[in-house]
């Protein structure tokens, strides 16, 4: 799929850019976030609207509740932060690494992940409504409880992902490698081939209880 580039945001000739450290009770509105590094950052609410991240690291942050709107990102850094809570929409995160980051009972709307590693993210008990992974490497991932509606996973590779106790509807998994962690019901409302229907039999077998054996030769 076509992500768009800087250029292409229609905000990109207001932005301005970023100088120095994230600051607290700020609603940062059409700002250029430019190969900067922010360690421990303390940010409860924050809010981003119309804003761009580019060559960005962001360490050990706390973000709770944080508004992203309008937000593109790319080459972007995220290592042990705390999201929880967060509200994404209409967000755009491209070519990023995203690792042990808590985004747990989180509302995410209208977001591609592209081409981005999320290692170790937990996603527990979020709502993720026309959310696309597209051509991402999901490891250890945990959607557990979570609500995934009208989301896509093409080409992505998935490796321990947890879908316990997930609700779907109409989340497109096909083209996905699938490496999962499921339950009898985490599957229902998803969209699969019939290649990984294969694939997922055996878990699916597994988790109703059912023993599949050889047949027996004829006497």
């Amino acid at each position: 799929m076509k992500v768009p580039e800087l250029a292409d945001l229609a905000f990109a000739t207001a932005l301005t850019r970023h100088e120095g450290d994230l600051e607290a009770d700020v609603d940062y509105d059409t700002v250029l976030f430019d190969g900067s590094q922010f360690a421990d950052p303390r940010l409860p609410n924050a809010r981003f609207l119309d804003c761009a991240f580019r060559r960005v690291s962001i360490t050990d942050g706390r973000l709770p509740r944080a508004s992203l709107r309008d937000v593109w990102l790319r080459d972007v850094r995220l290592t042990g932060t705390f999201l929880a809570e967060s509200s994404w929409q209409d967000v755009t995160v491209v070519s990023s690494s995203l690792a042990g980051i808590q985004v747990f009972g989180a509302q995410l709307r209208r977001v591609v992940f592209s081409g981005c590693k999320l290692d170790s993210v937990n996603f527990r008990g979020a709502r993720l409504t026309d959310v696309t992974f597209d051509r991402c490497m999901l490891r250890d991932v945990d959607f557990g409880g979570a609500t995934l509606a009208g989301c896509a996973f093409p080409g992505a590779e998935l490796s321990n992902v947890d879908l316990t106790r997930v609700a779907m509807d109409r989340t497109d998994l096909r083209g996905a490698s699938l490496g999962l962690v499921i339950d009898s019901d985490s599957l229902r409302g998803a969209i699969i081939s019939s290649a990984q229907l294969a694939i997922v039999a055996p878990v699916l077998a597994d988790t109703l209880g059912i023993v599949v054996d050889a047949e027996r030769a004829a006497d």
